[in-house]
């Protein structure tokens, strides 16, 4: 069984998490769109995660659709104490799996409720606000933030969320957003090789919110990388093991959620809070972007 309390925990909204989660989003289908190849398997990874002392389990009900809720409240309802479950709204899943904008106030009430119901919840820990931006990849771009806020604070106000957070969002709309309301973690896209957040990690540190990379792995494009190689090598680990310590090292207020539909990939990830990388190994990954990780 792994220990990941060797890295500490961090503050996510009224809770202590500790700082390796896990993201269900590969326990639907590709794509995150229908339902898993093997479902006892998905059911097994996260009893195996929460076993082994995760504490934070990343979802949301578009994963699928419905799909990875139900499989969490299957494999873990009723949860135990401490269990902090966090979802996200803002995305609706066309019948071709296409991810489509579902932004307006009554959508976001509709997607509330939906989390609740697949999770078997009577609140939800916190809300990621799951912004769209541009391009085929919906990567951040600058948009109004302040309705859809508005609409999840009110259903704050009726109970129904603990707390909100901001998804896949520019640093012009994390100022907005926190013109509107009081946010627990930002979640974007973030790893060795894809550092356009490190002014907005550094920023939220400061002021003790949680930041929460997705894609800390670098998602459906692995990340690759001779210096990546070459430090995991030395250090006789993997190199996801390496760019998930590289993460973790980056920032105290960094909380991984690195997700699989494997025990074996998920013993692996949790393994990384056993890693120590020294100076010398960060100076090396620290000179790692865009350019060299491609090659």
């Amino acid at each position: 069984m792994q220990s990941i309390d060797k890295v500490g925990t961090f503050q996510l909204g009224d809770r202590s998490v500790k700082r390796i989660g896990f993201g269900a989003m590969q326990l639907a289908g590709p794509g995150a769109f229908g339902p898993p190849r093997d479902r006892d398997a998905a059911l097994a990874v996260l009893r195996e995660a929460v076993a082994n002392g995760v504490d934070h389990i990343d979802t949301s009900d578009f994963y699928g659709p419905h799909v990875t809720n139900q499989i969490i409240r299957e494999a873990l309802h009723p949860y135990r104490d401490g269990l902090t479950i966090v979802t996200k709204v803002g995305v609706l899943r066309g019948n071709d799996g296409s991810w489509n904008p579902a932004q307006d106030a009554a959508a976001l009430t509709v997607a509330v409720h939906e989390n609740l119901r697949n999770l078997g919840l009577d609140v939800l820990d916190v809300v990621n606000m799951r912004l769209l931006g541009g391009g085929a990849d919906h990567g951040p771009a600058e948009g109004p933030v302040e309705p859809q806020l508005a609409a999840l604070a009110r259903l704050r106000e009726q109970g129904l969320i603990r707390h909100i957070g901001l998804s896949n969002a520019t640093l012009g709309q994390l100022k907005q957003a926190r013109a509107v309301v009081d946010l627990v973690c930002v979640q974007n896209h973030y790893n060795l090789a894809h550092r356009d957040d490190d002014v907005m990690i550094d920023a939220l540190a400061a002021d003790g919110i949680a930041y929460v990379p997705f894609f800390p792995l670098g998602g459906f494009n692995p990340i690759q990388s001779k210096a990546l190689t070459d430090t995991s090598a030395r250090l006789g680990a993997t190199p996801m093991q390496v760019a998930l310590a590289w993460l973790l090292r980056r920032s105290p207020n960094i909380l991984l959620i690195p997700g699989t539909s494997s025990i074996a990939h998920l013993r692996e990830n949790l393994a990384a809070a056993s890693l120590n990388l020294p100076d010398e190994a960060m100076a090396a990954l620290d000179g790692t972007g865009p350019t060299q990780a491609e090659g």
